[in-house]
């Protein structure tokens, strides 16, 4: 047999070490075979080799830690090309059970916890092949307004929406704060919603089970009767699935809005327009959805004061444009506090090189501001906060005027200058180490800003 009828053969059911060889193309859900008796057979679309072999590679990019059995990404391979055929088996014949997934809490940056869910990696994979299917069946039903977790749709996006709608004279904003929204989807809703579309009931089952999975708290397993585990690769769908029952309506009232995944922002051109469609959407959020509505944090505002996404808006008559929110710089400033924490005992070089990553990632997402007086004298901060660093690993105060004249600061100055008892933040801003050490001495060390190097 030849190498290409080696590759053309199939057993009944397909080896994983025949996807090994994985092409880059695009897979789309555009025709979904039907069984002689006109019952669509998506489950065997999902099961298609080359939706499976797209799955096993976004779960492979994607990495991630291991579930409660302990299996890795790296494992997961080997695991498939051994009991793929069992497997399979069991998701066509309905008997697939997923395992519970590992609970892990992140703390918010206003203060709670965020509950996350990691599904073990055999879980991630087949979640990754269903939502892939789905997500194609019900896409072109989403809102032209919906832009989280959707093909070349971003945040980006999602903000320039919202621009055009405040330089449009839209000067309110009605903020929906949904609370612990994954944590509250009704199951029996979103089932019935998704079986609006698809109809076939194994992949309804398959979807069912991952949600009643449960979640596994030190060794226990919490049963699950209601929400979607964030963390798993079908959640994102599912939440568009279930929001766009709230995307529909406030189209069918012809509000202008912008959602991005449950953070949700209508326009209005008018306070007293904006408490009216506060309390009539809040109550269709409540008593049709079965949702629940952070009055804390929800509420009428001027988009400039408002914040969506981490941004903001200028308040202009003219033309308003994108800026940083207060908060999303207060965050970033404490991030860089902890990378240039002087109690670490890492080098200079080395908190360099991770600032500089941090930096040049929080600059590709929030490089789109149109308007950069919040950025005004960061670098200057920065620069400081090395500063002050590098006079800590200093040390003694020899060592302190030592270094300080071989800089060339001059034997008059670098001696009182050394032997000052100043904390390091106060002797940061002192003339002379400032001379000594300058912000090109960190770039040197490989610093970079990413707004000052582009502006």
């Amino acid at each position: 047999m030849s190498g290409l009828q080696q590759r053309k053969w199939r057993g009944p059911y397909e080896q994983l070490s025949l996807w090994d060889d994985c092409s880059s193309e695009p897979f789309v859900a555009s025709s979904i075979p039907e069984s002689p008796t006109g019952e669509v057979q998506l489950l065997e679309k999902i099961l298609e080799r080359e939706n499976l072999r797209r799955a096993l590679r976004q779960v492979r990019r994607n990495k991630g830690a291991p579930g409660v059995d302990g299996m890795t990404v790296r494992q997961l391979g080997r695991h498939l090309k051994k009991h793929w055929p069992k497997i399979k088996a069991a998701i066509v014949e309905g008997r697939y059970k997923p395992l519970p997934v590992r609970r892990k809490e992140i703390d918010k940056p206003e203060g709670g916890v965020r509950l996350l869910g990691i599904p073990a990696v055999l879980d991630r994979f087949i979640q990754a092949a269903v939502a892939q299917v789905v997500s194609e069946i019900w896409e072109p039903n989403f809102s032209e307004s919906s832009f989280g977790f959707r093909p070349n749709r971003s945040q980006h996006d999602a903000v320039c929406r919202a621009l055009e709608y405040v330089r449009s004279g839209y000067r309110y904003v009605v903020d929906i704060d949904l609370s612990k929204f994954f944590d509250r989807v009704c199951h029996d809703r979103l089932l019935s919603r998704l079986a609006t579309r698809v109809k076939d009931p194994r992949v309804l089952k398959l979807i069912r089970a991952f949600l009643k999975s449960g979640v596994m708290v030190d060794g226990v397993t919490e049963a699950a009767e209601e929400g979607v585990v964030q963390g798993g690769p079908v959640s994102p769908m599912l939440s568009n699935v279930v929001l766009d029952e709230l995307d529909k309506e406030l189209e069918r009232r012809g509000l202008r809005f912008v959602r991005f995944a449950d953070d949700i922002v209508i326009y209005v051109k008018s306070r007293r327009a904006g408490e009216r469609v506060l309390q009539s959407v809040t109550r269709f959020i409540t008593r049709r959805m079965r949702l629940k509505v952070n009055a804390d944090k929800s509420g009428v505002n001027h988009p400039w004061t408002s914040k969506f996404l981490g941004f903001t808006f200028t308040n202009s008559v003219e033309r308003p444009q994108i800026r940083l929110h207060w908060k999303t710089v207060k965050r970033m400033k404490e991030r860089v506090r902890e990378l240039t924490g002087r109690s670490s005992g890492r080098s200079v070089k080395r908190v360099v090189t991770e600032l500089t990553l941090f930096l040049r990632g929080w600059w590709n997402y929030f490089g789109v501001i149109q308007s950069r007086n919040r950025l005004a004298r960061l670098d200057v901060w920065i620069h400081r906060r090395l500063r002050a660093l590098v006079w800590k690993q200093w040390k003694r105060a020899r060592t302190r005027i030592t270094e300080l004249m071989a800089r060339g600061i001059p034997k008059a100055f670098a001696v009182p200058v050394g032997a000052s008892r100043k904390g390091p933040w106060r002797m940061s801003q002192v003339k002379w180490v400032v001379f000594a050490v300058p912000g090109r001495y960190f770039e040197s060390l490989g610093l970079i800003i990413p707004w000052t190097s582009t502006a």
